[in-house]
């Protein structure tokens, strides 16, 4: 709500468009209504307002987990189509302190410990936390000033979620001193640290790694064998969030077990990821499973992080080429990428009917790019 009235104050007299965006994500009786209730506090300030709901069913695992992807997900595609290039979230200095205990609990490294990203990006549009060093108090303390009422989400109270245990835990620290700003300035210099390591890894990373057109990362293996450890993990992280779209690191275990793999000359997988190993390479591509079933309209980014553009015609959707795609384009060897890679590449198709797949140089007037490049991406995270 404060990031609403501010930026509507801003985009007023900056003269920029403004528009907000709701996520019900259907989890409660009450979230529709709410929707509805933002949707005419925007009116009122002339901000035009759109719900994106979140169509699920029973969700297995991790419920907040799975709401956060969904969410950004949602948005991402909702601006790309709207022409919208940033999308900017109320995230404070409070959240901030709450995931640094979180990752603390978890016995996490450095990359745990530095909270929520400043901004990232999910194919055209960048996501953006202006407000991380500023306190949720600050924030309330605005809004009671103009005169705004906010909605409090009951799940703030709900003990069952790990982020209402850290809200607690801070309250209980704070006689020790180890407050919202002291666990904010400790994560300020550990943001230092970690910038350093990420510069040594991209540096590694020129050296061990590359990545193909296909969207698969190719390590050199006689190289990756005489690398440090540590440089080994960040930089195959790197290769399978950048990959996968994942919003975070696997879990070590999982790291863990597919570095021993990959030492024992062992193909495997991870995060959506497939790791095929060969005496020479070895690549780190898509998993055909991760994709199956995935469709998404011309225009819209398929798999998070692949743009293909043409001609579309009426009817017409992206999937995944798969291995009956593949068969038609008699072609696919002399695009020089793998099998594996073009398996898990976008294809435009009609119903059972196969129109382009441009990675494996089937369709000329279709194209197929990733939108962030992995030496930016590599950079970034």
């Amino acid at each position: 709500m404060a990031v609403l009235h501010l930026m509507a104050a801003v985009a007023a007299h900056e003269g920029f468009a403004l528009w907000a965006v709701t996520v019900d994500h259907a989890l409660r009786p009450e979230s529709a209504a709410e929707a509805a209730q933002v949707a005419q506090i925007c009116a009122g300030l002339g901000v035009p307002h759109a719900v994106l709901r979140w169509q699920h069913g029973a969700v297995a695992g991790n419920l907040m987990e799975a709401a956060r992807k969904a969410r950004y997900g949602l948005m991402a595609d909702w601006a790309a189509g709207q022409g919208i290039s940033h999308i900017l979230l109320g995230h404070t200095a409070d959240d901030q302190a709450e995931t640094f205990l979180m990752g603390l609990a978890r016995g996490a490294g450095i990359d745990g410990l530095v909270g929520m990203r400043r901004h990232w990006d999910e194919g055209a549009v960048r996501f953006l936390r202006p407000f991380l060093v500023v306190s949720r108090a600050d924030l309330r303390g605005y809004l009671t000033r103009q005169g705004v009422a906010w909605i409090e989400d009951p799940s703030n109270d709900n003990d069952r979620f790990t982020r209402v245990k850290a809200r607690r835990a801070l309250r209980a620290l704070k006689p020790l001193g180890i407050t919202i700003d002291r666990l904010n300035g400790v994560i300020v210099n550990l943001l230092e640290a970690q910038g350093a390591v990420q510069a040594a890894t991209a540096d590694a990373a020129k050296r061990l790694c590359r990545s193909s057109e296909a969207g698969e990362v190719i390590f050199d293996h006689k190289l990756w064998r005489h690398e440090g450890g540590e440089v080994q993990r960040r930089v195959l992280i790197a290769a399978l969030r950048w990959i996968s779209g994942a919003g975070y690191a696997p879990r070590g275990s999982g790291v863990f077990r597919a570095m021993m793999a990959i030492a024992q000359g062992r193909d495997t997988t991870l995060s959506g990821c497939r790791i095929k190993l060969s005496d020479a390479v070895f690549r780190v591509m898509r998993e055909p499973r991760a994709v199956a079933g995935l469709v998404a309209p011309p225009g819209a980014l398929w798999d998070g992080r692949w743009q293909v553009e043409g001609p579309f015609e009426p009817g017409q959707e992206l999937r995944a080429l798969g291995a009956d795609g593949l068969r038609q384009c008699k072609d696919w060897k002399a695009t020089g990428h793998s099998r594996d890679s073009l398996l898990v590449s976008p294809a435009v198709w009609y119903d059972g009917t196969l129109i382009a797949a441009p990675i494996a140089g089937y369709g000329a007037d279709f194209s197929a790019r990733i939108v962030a490049p992995f030496t930016d991406f590599i950079l970034s995270h």
